[in-house]
């Protein structure tokens, strides 16, 4: 693995990103049809489930589409067998609406300007993602779900902000983990898996589990129940930069985002944690070293201020709940990164050691756009 990995955080508030971003708003239109539930597709996507456009030109396609519903986050334990088949019908599902926030957070995230999770609460993170899609697609930037907003966010993400799942079996065969809190006893476990089913459906999903619950008050979320999900992006699995791209990534530490710019082009969008009182991040230009998916944390307690000292370094396995998420992208900053959480509620509200944290599907997607050179600037 590149580099020792160290966690990551700050504290969130900050108004979105302001480079300016050149991309026409396009003109409201009918939403296309939902894409048709279908098995976790690659990141480039079959003819019969066209991407929705997203900001600026070109694009990769992945982290665009749309994802079958249980499309999983690479590389993650347990990743998303395809639906069951006959399962009884689910509940019909709603047309979109501007006063539902889960409806405008899950648009949001099919096209690339993440909320983090999808919680539907109408707040900072989102209302970041919000903003950043009006200054890209050269609207008044608010931050609010205005009327030509709703229309350009509909037409952009084909608007169908909710799928049909049903549960299968390898869902719920685990095994599931109970996660201590100790560094120690988290060395103990064979891998920082999942702790329940419904963590894993709500990581799939980008969702909170309290959404998935209340959306589905009566599933007990086990094997063929038929559930209504978020019908959020695919998370590629692979390097998918277009070909001879210019990517850089740039942080903002008082606006708590990160972009992925390809040239003038946006492609990518998301809230963060980022830095502490105790570890600020380190403004400045760095670059991508390596990425490394389902990473081992070594824990070293030397590297953290405010961990014991009389603690033994400790070595933690792999696995969505590992402190550094599903994937670590190594900066040539020593012991710094950018990398996933097993707490993705907690990404803007919290503070870390330094680092760059997201939601680890969010972090997964950046990992996708990035090589070792790609540069990295922190900003204040």
């Amino acid at each position: 693995m590149p580099g020792a990995l160290v966690a990551v955080s700050l504290l969130v508030l900050g108004m979105p990103a302001a480079a300016a971003r050149q991309a026409s708003a396009p003109p409201p239109a009918a939403p296309p049809p939902p894409p048709a539930p279908q098995r976790p597709a690659p990141p480039t996507p079959p003819p019969s489930a066209p991407n929705p456009p997203g900001p600026g030109a070109p694009r990769p396609a992945a982290p665009g589409q749309a994802p079958a519903p249980g499309q999983a986050p690479g590389g993650a334990p347990g990743q998303a067998p395809p639906p069951a088949p006959g399962g009884p019908p689910g509940p019909a599902l709603p047309a979109p609406s501007p006063q539902q926030a889960a409806d405008v957070q899950i648009l949001l995230d099919r096209v690339n300007f993440s909320p983090g999770v999808v919680d539907g609460a109408l707040g900072e993170n989102t209302r970041k993602a919000l903003a950043a899609f009006q200054e890209a697609h050269d609207l008044p930037v608010t931050g609010q779900v205005d009327p030509v907003t709703w229309q350009n966010l509909l037409a952009a993400s084909g608007g169908k902000p909710w799928a049909v799942y049903t549960i299968t079996a390898d869902d719920t065969k685990g095994p599931f983990y109970r996660i201590p809190a100790d560094m120690e006893e988290k060395a103990k476990l064979p891998e920082m898996g999942y702790t329940s089913p419904l963590q894993l459906l709500a990581s799939r999903f980008h969702a909170s589990e309290k959404l998935l619950r209340e959306r589905n008050p009566a599933a007990q979320f086990v094997a063929g129940e038929t559930i209504q999900v978020p019908n959020v992006r695919a998370v590629p699995t692979k390097q998918s930069a277009p070909p001879g791209s210019d990517i850089r990534v740039v942080v903002s530490k008082s606006r708590l985002s990160l972009t992925v710019d390809n040239g003038d082009d946006l492609l990518f969008f998301a809230p963060v944690t980022a830095g502490s009182e105790h570890d600020p991040l380190p403004l400045g230009t760095w670059k991508v070293h390596g990425v490394s998916r389902n990473p081992v944390f070594h824990y070293n307690p030397a590297l953290f201020w405010d961990a014991n000292p009389k603690n033994a370094k400790a070595k933690i396995a792999a696995g969505p709940n590992n402190p550094v998420g599903l994937v670590w992208i190594d900066l040539t900053k020593e012991h710094y990164g950018i990398h996933g959480t097993p707490d993705p509620e907690k990404i803007g509200t919290t503070h870390s050691h330094g680092c760059v944290r997201l939601t680890n599907w969010d972090a997964l997607t950046v990992a996708s756009l990035v090589k070792p050179g790609t540069p990295v600037i922190f900003e204040p």
